[in-house]
């Protein structure tokens, strides 16, 4: 069974991490407004709380391809309070997404509040 995640920053097209998507299918974009996205220099992170919007790709990946995004997250289903990130389901127009959330604080990362990076 396939699995849709919501990505937002070095997963996305033409950037550094999105050879782990190659195999994946891409469905489309979609601005999520339940999330703000914050700047934390070489990534972005994005935290559950509403905002005007981040903008996301939509993929359709194998449990392989999310096992893989698992280990770049540093999502640890076991150990979810050693997480970087922390994967949440959210709705988007292509279907209900994994979405990594931020498991860290943020108080000294600037906001980005375009939610685009």
């Amino acid at each position: 069974m396939d699995h849709l995640v919501a990505v937002y920053g070095t997963l996305k097209r033409g950037h550094y991490n999105s050879h782990l998507l190659e195999d994946a299918v891409f469905l489309g974009e979609d601005t999520l407004t339940a999330l703000t996205l914050y700047d934390l220099g070489a990534f972005p992170g994005a935290l559950l709380h509403p905002s005007s919007g981040v903008q996301v790709e939509v993929y359709s990946v194998t449990r392989g391809i999310l096992w893989q995004l698992d280990a770049l997250e540093v999502f640890l289903p076991d150990a979810p309070e050693q997480s970087l990130y922390l994967r949440e389901q959210l709705p988007t127009r292509h279907g209900t997404a994994w979405t990594y959330i931020y498991n860290r604080p943020v108080e000294n990362h600037q906001r980005i509040v375009s939610g685009l990076w």
